[in-house]
């Protein structure tokens, strides 16, 4: 393109530069100066005039303006001083001035101005989408023109251009001319022309707008001050800020320090390349060295490091110049920026990210108190492989990044696991997540853990409520599984609108379930440790030795699932269908889901004959898998009947058509007779042209005929349902109280009006609570109830529960109410009820009896639980069971010392000795009595009193259940066991012998809630009571009990079952107790006493052919059919609720219930007379021979 010219050999030329050994770029056809003459100082007076001359203007305007304000100032007074003398303003004619007429240009002008003025403003302002976008604009062509720059950087500082055919020229005199017009637009909209003059932006517009019309003009290029425009990336943080890119203040900093730093970089490696490439002009250009831009960048780098390793360097004057003070600042800049630079992006959130939702996989947050224990506890429960759906992953949400143990658990479940750092009450994180909230259909719950640990329980509920808040208010339809401390902090989620338990939502409070399970462990011993292994999930052990272990840990691999019943079963009894599941399918049927004519649901629990089945019916198992439970799905009559191998019953080929009514209710009969249908004669053949001969021919009771019509009617309507458990979990009514309704009610002729129960029903007298599952009496004052040390010891207390609470003034409350509901619940009759006594600091009683005044038979003693005589005061050696609580557990850093005090109690209690001149004195006389049988009768003898050993004369032999916070404390309870501290605690001693108790077995709660919401509907019917959701609303407005009137409506609320305890040594069921088989006494107690069992609590040597057994027992779940009984045996059932039992205590109940409310003391003591004391110990031993004649219920 262009051709050397050496200017010395040049003999024409009229300028001698022959000292000038410079080479420049020359064409032929463009009009460029042929001797060589170099123009770089034109390109660089453009831009000084352009920059001192318009400083020089701004500067002589404000003089002038300065001066014209001085000049006229006195003018400006003087004409003040005119209107203050001429207030008329009146001309000079004697007119009146019209205001309006003066100063008419100047406030013209001034108008325009500010309109313009206030025009620009808002094209270059960023409040508005114009300034934003010509903002944008503005910086990114910018950055273009840069980008022109390094690539014209590879060519000669100054050469010869045809502007028409250069294409980058063109391109770069585009964007100056963009650059001029925004250029007027600033400074139109500045207040302060000077200051704006001076901005960096305006000198880089000096300094690389004006050269390129030279450029134009004279067809030459000159690269000179170009590389300015990299000063814009200075505001690159400002542009990411207006397109809302950045919102944090760490990451605004950190682009603020990068582009600071790459900007000032690549300045100073423009300036060195322009001077080395040029060379000083006091040395006529001979120092120059050709370096590239790239080099220059590197250059540069080496020296801010302060590394130079010599191989580039700076040769003209200009250059070492430039690079001692770029030194001084670049080193500075270094120094600091870089490691800032370096410590912000090493603090970025390694967890930061955002989640995006798999199609087709379920997903679930969890969120609160997110630890190692925590989190492991979670996943192994909730990832358990007898789980049928695991297909769901995790995502934790912690504001806390996780440390290296529970990292490290994170990567092992990698596949199902995932972790971000953030906080659901921040909106931003939930945003982070946002496909899990806003994507209902696909993501299923939140979960949310809590600390149960932390020191002040209500602040950790509080903050909770506070995630459920948040949550909420970002999507109200997610469902939400929290978990609460107190009982009564769950008033305060019922406050927020969208929180729906019929949806889903639930609070699992641990202290409501923790005091519950224990209050069970009070009625029948070992049940909290059945409940807790039933509802975790448990990999099976097998052990070959013929030891407790090897019984225990087959019960602990049984868990509760539920499933849909298969339409075989419609029509029949519960009984009926729970004996053909355990016979047949080898499995456990406790409970069904019942549905009313209003659609309205119900979890019944063993709800007896009286019930029949319906399409549909959701059943509640106990079994060791989930697959074990299809069967009763799958179960098929004509299919399945022959079939020996419950594992052969799988989903059958033949098409179920549909049945009428009479045919199903013929094939419910022949079920019940145990008949073929050819051969069963209960039902006529011609008897099918309507329901009202079906039920001349088949005389069902009113209630069976409308439950199977019911049923067969919504079978017609409907299609056979295929659906899983978990797609049909959540309807509107699944999850009501279990209270029975009206049309429910068993057609017993004890609940008919007319009857001895209604007619005996003093309407003036409460004496349950308003929804009629609970004891009731009025509140009594604290005074009332306490007993000093010889009261106690004057009072014969025998089968009561005791008590032991650890707390003072300060500590935080444990909920006694939760622990004392149970044991005062309805299905008891008032005989029966346990008395209370409470052992423990006065001052701390008196905070927790404003929940407790409400319910009969409850005492305290003042005192400490580790003096042995309060304990001998409260006659502990005669107690039904002995509970430690202690509320200072969470008071304590080190854990091994958070149960000393439930340690040392327990210890102190079994090393107590006791004389057994006393013996065992029984509190009530006659206790329950199996439904249907005969008291009179001599072979069919009533339960009497409660079992227990002939007399205990050492505390090690008292019932007792401890609390414990940290597991790994249980070992200090047994001294004999051989548990390893590193051992579970559902495999310790302790816990199999339901004498301890921890709060972290209600963990898989979570997990099982998730999975089917019934299963904690189900768990708090049977552990609270009865607490049912409106006893909850009840409970959050007035926190008590409301006492009511007895009605027909709240008497049928008693008649639902309880777990009770059945002795095997004596009574109707001996003959199966030595050597018989668990199927056999199953079967028995269902079809005679409609008592469904479920476990046994044997002795822990009953295998050993010892003389002196240990009295300690162990838990058995659901033992299989042929499991050998041993007389010793206690059985875990669920009675009925006996309505007779109550008649023969009638008038001593009610006396006693009268008495109690005006009596100083509880009515769960009675004081006697020194006297009779004597004689009650004399026939003490007669009690103890007729205890081997009873049958008997714990």
């Amino acid at each position: 393109m262009s051709n050397n010219i050496n200017l010395n050999k040049n003999p024409d030329s009229s300028v001698s530069i022959s000292k000038m050994d410079l080479i420049i770029p020359f064409s032929p056809d463009v009009p460029c100066d042929n001797n060589g003459q170099r123009m770089w100082w034109a390109f660089l007076a453009s831009s000084m005039v352009t920059f001192f001359g318009g400083l020089f203007i701004i500067l002589l305007w404000r003089t002038l303006k300065y001066l014209w304000t001085v000049c006229c100032h006195c003018n400006i007074k003087n004409k003040e001083a005119q209107k203050v003398n001429n207030p008329m303003n009146s001309q000079a004619d004697g007119q009146p001035k019209n205001p309006n007429d003066k100063d008419d240009a100047p406030a013209s002008e001034v108008g325009w101005m500010t309109s313009v003025k206030d025009w620009a403003g808002v094209m270059i302002s960023a409040q508005t989408l114009t300034g934003r976008v010509l903002v944008v604009l503005v910086f990114a062509l910018s950055i273009g023109a840069l980008g022109i720059y390094f690539i014209d950087s590879s060519d000669p500082i100054e050469s010869c251009q045809n502007f028409y055919k250069d294409f980058t020229l063109q391109i770069d005199m585009a964007f100056n001319v963009f650059f001029l017009l925004y250029f007027g637009l600033r400074f139109i909209a500045a207040n302060d022309k000077l200051w704006f003059w001076l901005e960096v932006n305006s000198v880089v517009d000096f300094f690389t707008v004006p050269p390129v019309f030279v450029s134009v003009y004279l067809n030459r290029s000159w690269l000179g001050l170009r590389f300015l425009r990299a000063l814009r990336l200075i505001q690159f943080s400002e542009i990411l800020q207006f397109l809302n890119i950045l919102k944090t203040s760490n990451s605004i900093k950190l682009v603020n320090l990068c582009s600071i730093f790459i900007s000032t970089w690549l300045t100073a490696a423009g300036f060195i390349h322009l001077v080395e490439n040029s060379g000083d002009p006091w040395e006529n250009f001979q120092n120059s060295q050709p370096l590239s831009y790239w080099e220059c960048v590197y250059l540069l780098m080496v020296t801010m490091s302060t590394v130079g390793y010599g191989d580039v360097y700076a040769r003209t004057t200009l250059g070492r110049l430039f690079m001692v003070f770029f030194i001084l600042g670049g080193l500075a800049m270094f120094a600091s920026y870089v490691p800032e630079i370096i410590e912000l992006i090493g603090n970025r959130k390694k967890y930061g990210g955002s989640y995006s939702a798999v199609n087709g996989r379920k997903h679930i947050v969890v969120c609160g108190h997110i630890t190692l224990e925590s989190v492991s506890n979670f996943l192994k429960d909730f990832l358990h492989k007898d789980r049928d759906d695991v297909n769901v992953e995790i995502v934790f949400l912690h504001n806390i990044s996780p440390n290296l143990e529970l990292e490290a658990l994170f990567k092992r479940h990698f596949t199902q696991v995932e972790f971000y750092q953030g906080s659901v009450l921040n909106p931003h994180d939930l945003a982070r997540v946002k496909h899990i909230f806003l994507c209902f259909d696909s993501a299923d719950a939140c979960l949310i853990l809590a600390n149960k640990y932390c020191a002040d329980p209500d602040a950790e509920d509080a903050s909770n409520i506070m995630r459920v808040i948040s949550i909420k208010n970002y999507h109200p339809k997610i469902r939400i599984i929290t978990q609460m401390l107190q009982y009564h902090n769950k008033a305060h989620l019922l406050n927020i609108p969208s929180w729906n338990w019929k949806e889903g939502d639930d609070a699992i409070c641990l202290a409501e379930l923790k005091a519950g399970f224990i209050a069970q462990s009070c009625l029948a011993q070992g049940l909290s440790t059945m409940l807790a292994n039933l509802f975790s999930m448990r990999s099976y052990i097998k052990i070959e030795e013929d030891t407790w272990q090897k019984y225990y840990l087959e019960g602990v691999a049984n868990e509760m699932y539920t499933e849909y019943l298969s339409s075989a079963f419609v029509g029949l009894s519960f009984p009926t269908v729970c004996e053909l599941c355990y016979v047949k399918l080898k499995l456990l049927l406790i409970a069904v889901e019942y549905k009313t004519e209003q659609r309205e649901s119900s979890i019944l629990i063993n709800p007896g004959n009286h019930v029949k089945m319906q399409e549909g019916t959701l059943g509640f198992f106990i079994a060791s898998d989930a697959k074990e439970v299809k069967r009763a799905f799958f179960y098929c009559k004509a299919c399945h009947d022959d079939i020996t191998d419950p594992k052969r019953i799988k989903k059958c080929g033949c098409k179920r058509t549909k049945m009428s009514v009479y045919k199903r209710m013929k094939l419910a009969c022949c079920f019940d007779c145990g008949h073929s249908e050819r051969d069963c004669s209960c039902m006529s053949g011609s008897v099918h042209s309507n329901m009202d001969s079906l039920q001349r021919a088949f005389p069902l009771s009113s209630v069976s005929v409308h439950d199977c019509s019911t049923s067969l009617r919504a079978f017609e309507d409907e299609h056979p349902s295929t659906l899983s458990p978990k797609k049909k979990q959540r309807n509107g009514g699944m999850r009501n109280s279990p209270n029975c309704s009206p049309k429910m009610m068993r057609h017993d002729p004890l609940l008919i009006p007319g009857n001895e129960q209604i007619e005996n029903m003093d309407a003036n007298v409460k004496r349950y609570d308003s929804t009629g599952m609970f004891h009731w009496c009025p509140s009594k004052d604290i005074e009332k109830v306490i007993l000093t040390r010889s009261e106690a010891s004057m009072t014969v207390l025998s089968g009561h529960v005791v008590v032991c609470i650890f707390g003072d003034v300060t500590s935080a409350l444990v909920g006694l109410r939760n622990l004392v509901m149970p044991l005062r619940a309805s299905n008891f009759h008032y005989h029966e009820l346990k008395p209370i006594v409470f052992v423990g600091s006065l001052d701390y009683l008196r905070r927790e009896w404003e929940t407790l005044h409400n319910f009969p038979k409850v005492s305290i003693l003042p005192g400490t639980p580790l003096s042995r005589a309060d304990l001998r005061a409260v006659n502990i050696n005669l107690c039904d069971m002995c509970v430690i609580l202690s509320a200072n557990q969470n008071n304590i850093d080190d854990a091994s010392l958070q149960d000393k005090e439930c340690i040392l109690a327990t210890l102190n209690i079994k090393s107590m000795q006791f004389d057994d001149t006393i013996g065992v004195l029984q509190a009530n006389s006659q206790g329950f009595t199996p439904p249907g049988m005969d008291r009179s009768s001599a072979d069919n003898s009533p339960v009497h009193g409660l079992v227990r050993q002939a007399s205990i004369t050492t505390g090690s032999n008292i019932p007792i259940i401890t609390e414990l916070v940290n597991d790994s404390n249980v070992q200090f309870l047994d001294q004999d066991d051989d548990d390893d501290p590193d051992t579970e605690l559902y495999l310790t001693q302790p816990f199999a012998c339901g004498t301890a108790f921890a709060i972290s077995v209600l963990d898989s709660l979570m997990s099982a809630t998730y999975f089917n919401d019934n299963i904690l509907t189900l768990i708090r019917t049977l552990v609270t009571g009865g607490a049912t959701p409106e006893l909850e609303g009840l409970l959050a407005e007035e926190n008590a009990l409301r006492g009511g009137y007895s009605t027909p409506q709240t008497l049928a609320n008693r008649d639902r079952c309880r777990v009770a305890q059945l002795a095997l040594y004596d009574g109707p069921f001996a003959d199966l107790g030595d050597g018989g088989c668990y199927g056999d006494l199953f079967c028995k107690a269902l079809k005679t006493y409609n008592m469904l069992c479920f476990g046994i609590y044997r002795l822990r040597d009953a295998h050993l052919s010892t003389t002196s057994q240990c009295t300690k027992r162990y838990v058995i779940t659901n033992p299989p059919y042929d499991f050998e009984l041993v007389p010793t045996d206690l059985i875990f059932c669920l009675m009925q609720f006996d309505h007779n039992a109550g008649q023969s205590r009638a008038s001593l109940s009610h006396s006693s219930h009268s008495s109690h409310s005006s009596s100083k003391k509880s009515s769960s003591v009675h004081s006697i007379p020194a006297t009779n004391r004597q004689n009650r110990s004399s026939k003490a031993r007669e009690a103890r021979d007729k205890q081997k004649k009873e049958m008997v219920y714990r």
